[in-house]
């Protein structure tokens, strides 16, 4: 659950359109707004100090300061609600606007034994002489009646959505314009637990690894907290707690001293006020057991991946290498069948 080895860039993110069709997050609400952005990019299985070109997932962990506090993205490199309360499903891609370079397993294993920092070496180089990299950011919107009838489970991980009846859709872009490290990055802490999880326990994981490498207060440290104002007096004192620790305001919801107020958008007029209670739409539904059983359809887009690698000369071949490297050294034959039965 915790990510061995990072590189840290400060960046800033751009909001490139008015996505307020899709969402009430502010720093989405205007082309042109700008929001400043810590990102970790880490592997995930190697230790740190692992070289940058070992073949791995990657992580990608983003936390946006926006002007209503933190929004955490924390992303694996694999293949919000509406103002008037109600939801859509959103899938993020973020996309290099530097094109896409690869290397072959041999010259991933050369470089790793000649320069272990190859990747973050390069990033760091570019930033400091203002090359400053891009990434755009896009996203894919998908209306929960459509998800209630869609060809596949919309949360399978190892599925995608079709870009022919889900077209990407620009909402910003992300440059990378500072380098620090200790500051950054050695007391960052970030969580999903605000985003649609892939595993329930990622919600806990990440902020109970936080809490064991820096403390109960680390979304007090600088690199954690946000830039708008935060008032939570449930969450309190503790080991290195360094403000005035909301005085002798009350610790519990339903206070007749000083009533708890929520922050809430008001319908059709873009003004905001504090009410008691918060208005959103009803979401209906059931919690089941879902057990994912292998069918033809889980065949469907790799085929069709196949087919797209098999339009560049020699990317199939390399394919079959890059997996077969990795199937060699699984020794038992039951496991070995099974994996030459895909």
């Amino acid at each position: 659950m915790f990510l061995e080895w990072s590189t840290p860039r400060r960046r800033e993110f751009e909001a490139t359109s008015d996505c307020s069709d899709i969402t009430s997050a502010s720093f989405l609400s205007k082309a042109g707004k700008k929001s400043p952005v810590l990102l970790r990019v880490s592997t995930v299985g190697p230790e740190a100090g692992s070289a940058d070109t070992t073949r791995d997932v990657h992580g990608w962990a983003m936390k946006i300061y926006t002007d209503e506090g933190n929004l955490d993205w924390v992303f694996n490199n694999t293949v919000r609600i509406f103002s008037d309360g109600s939801f859509k499903y959103v899938k993020f891609h973020i996309k290099t606007a530097q094109g896409v370079k690869n290397m072959t397993a041999e010259e991933s294993l050369k470089i790793a034994g000649e320069d272990p920092d190859y990747l973050i070496r390069d990033m760091f180089e570019a930033i400091e002489k203002g090359d400053y990299p891009v990434w755009n950011v896009y996203v894919q919107v998908m209306d929960p009646a459509d998800a209630e009838k869609y060809r596949w489970n919309i949360f399978d991980m190892t599925k995608v959505w079709s870009h022919k009846d889900y077209p990407l859709r620009q909402i910003g872009k992300l440059t990378m314009n500072r380098n620090n490290y200790f500051t950054d990055i050695e007391q960052a802490a970030f969580s999903p637990s605000t985003m649609v999880p892939v595993l329930q326990a990622r919600m806990f994981a990440y902020p109970d690894a936080a809490r064991y490498r820096l403390g109960v207060n680390y979304q007090q440290l600088p690199t954690n907290a946000a830039k708008a104002p935060v008032y939570c007096p449930y969450q309190r004192d503790g080991a290195m707690r360094f403000d005035d620790n909301y005085g002798g305001d009350p610790n519990y919801v339903g206070s007749s001293l000083q009533p708890t107020k929520f922050y809430q958008e008001v319908k059709n007029s873009g003004a905001a006020r504090l009410s008691g209670l918060t208005e959103h739409e009803k979401w209906v539904g059931e919690v089941t057991n879902f057990q994912s059983h292998i069918t033809d359809d889980d065949f469907v887009q790799p085929a069709a991946l196949w087919e797209v690698i098999g339009r560049e000369p020699g990317h199939q071949d390399r394919t079959i290498a890059n997996l077969s490297g990795h199937i060699k050294n699984v020794r038992s034959p039951q496991l070995r069948n099974a994996v030459y039965g895909m």
